[in-house]
């Protein structure tokens, strides 16, 4: 082996043993700062010394020293104008949708049900019924599983009201008459709603807020997206393989 190979072997293997020890010294530093949050990933961009650090299902940036945090922000590539926080976001966030228990949540079919998409929903949440009554409601031919994830903290009666729902002869019918015209299923049904399952899946797979929407290619949209919208992530996510 030559000498000028050696050094350039030598020189790669000092600069990776460099940047891993930044990693982890910035790990320990955003830890001990702030203890309750869990670092996930840290990842140095090539823009002017910004590391990537992914926690609480957000996407921060600072330098090797903590000196200062930029969150809420955008990082976009001048030259070509992606949005690179954006694009890792979605990456970060992706979920393998084979592994979700579809057992737990409520199946509604609309034509030949091919194309497949999950919503996590708080019943009393008026962004999920608008969801339902505005967009989802315009879908064809979908299989769309709702998981009932009711959100004491904003809305106290909505777990008795997924109970209810979740408990009727007809589940799916007592979904889509609560989502589309208010009514919840008549008498007092009682029966083992998995509700803390489900609870416990959405912790899982960070969702914290309602509507989520995941396809099967794993990414995840958060909110009332336009029919439009949903249907063309349908479409994108049926000609990729999952984890793509």
């Amino acid at each position: 082996m030559n000498n000028k190979l050696v050094g350039v072997l030598v020189t790669m293997l000092l600069t990776s043993c460099t940047l891993f020890a930044d990693e982890v010294d910035l790990r320990k530093a955003i830890e001990a700062a702030y203890p309750k949050m869990r670092v996930d990933s840290i990842v140095k961009t090539p823009f002017g010394g910004l590391y990537e650090v992914f926690l609480g299902g957000q996407i921060i940036y600072t330098d090797a020293k903590l000196s200062f945090l930029i969150v809420d922000g955008r990082l976009i590539e001048q030259k070509t104008k992606r949005d690179i926080t954006g694009e890792r976001l979605e990456s970060l966030t992706r979920i393998n949708f084979a592994t979700l228990p579809l057992d737990q949540a409520i199946k509604v079919v609309k034509g030949d049900g091919s194309k497949k998409l999950v919503v996590f929903s708080d019943p009393d949440c008026p962004y999920c019924k608008r969801l339902e009554q505005n967009e989802l409601a315009n879908l064809t031919n979908v299989t769309i599983y709702t998981f009932l994830y009711p959100i004491a903290e904003l809305h106290p009666d909505a777990a008795n009201k997924s109970r209810s729902i979740w408990c009727a002869a007809d589940r799916s019918k007592a979904w889509m008459n609560w989502a589309l015209n208010n009514q919840l299923p008549a008498g007092n049904a009682s029966c083992d709603a998995p509700l803390a399952k489900v609870a416990e899946l959405a912790k899982k797979l960070g969702v914290s807020s309602t509507p989520t929407l995941f396809f099967v290619d794993g990414k995840r949209m958060l909110g009332a997206y336009p029919a439009k919208e949903i249907e063309k992530a349908m479409l994108d996510a049926s000609n990729k393989k999952p984890g793509n």
